[in-house]
């Protein structure tokens, strides 16, 4: 199974930061030169380059273009809860819609970030959260596909954490969380039901079990007028 056409041109094009072929702050060709010199559509081409921005490492630029990102400064928050025991914690009734659900290969980042040996597959699926009715968030989040292989769809989609403790005895442990501010695209506005432009809290999470593995990557976008973080220091 080769890799999605998408994520090959996303490895391509973070290995070209990393080269330092573009650097932090430069503005990277327009998507019609790089679909061209990829020879694919400039749909495929703008998936991968959502991707790199989804991953805070490139950056749109209403007007001006995509650049590559600053870094941005980072707030660390300890301990990892669930959506689920989020919205009971504050009287809200948790809910979800499994926009896809399916088995792939990992982007680079994916690799890295989960350990993943050679050859593993991933489980990518795209979700859209709720609290009392009301779209809160849309969030991709990507597993190791042998930590699912014994879970149904609707235990993984359900509550993946409640799944993992009861059926496998696996506890979650920490988390490192970036958040950084967006704007919704015309897809995420409709699924989220607000304006394209409207203001998003984006956050990417890489969360541990408590014997240390890395078990998930996740990107949220969160709305920025139903949602909040609270840091305790």
């Amino acid at each position: 199974m080769s890799s999605p056409v998408y994520i090959q041109i996303h490895n391509q094009l973070r290995k070209n930061i990393e080269d330092s072929k573009w650097k932090v702050g430069e503005k990277i060709p327009a998507e019609r030169e790089l679909a061209a010199e990829f020879n694919v559509s400039r749909m495929t081409l703008r998936q991968a380059i959502q991707a790199l921005v989804d991953e805070g490492i490139l950056e749109r630029r209403v007007g001006s273009g995509t650049f590559v990102a600053n870094r941005k400064v980072q707030e660390k928050m300890s301990g990892v809860t669930s959506f689920t025991e989020l919205m009971q914690a504050t009287g809200k009734k948790p809910a979800s819609k499994t926009m896809s659900y399916h088995l792939t290969i990992p982007s680079q980042t994916e690799i890295e970030k989960l350990q993943l040996a050679d050859g593993e597959q991933v489980l990518r699926m795209e979700r859209i959260r709720y609290g009392n009715d009301v779209p809160l968030c849309y969030e991709v989040a990507t597993v190791p596909a042998k930590l699912v292989e014994h879970f149904s769809k609707e235990e993984v989609t359900t509550s993946f954490y409640r799944t993992l403790e009861e059926k496998a005895n696996l506890y979650p442990g920490h988390a490192t969380q970036h958040i950084s501010a967006t704007k919704a695209t015309e897809k995420i506005a409709n699924y989220l039901q607000i304006k394209r432009g409207d203001a998003l809290l984006r956050m990417t999470q890489l969360s541990f079990l408590q014997d240390g593995r890395p078990f998930e990557y996740v990107h949220t976008q969160y709305v920025g007028s139903r949602f909040e973080f609270v840091f305790e220091k």
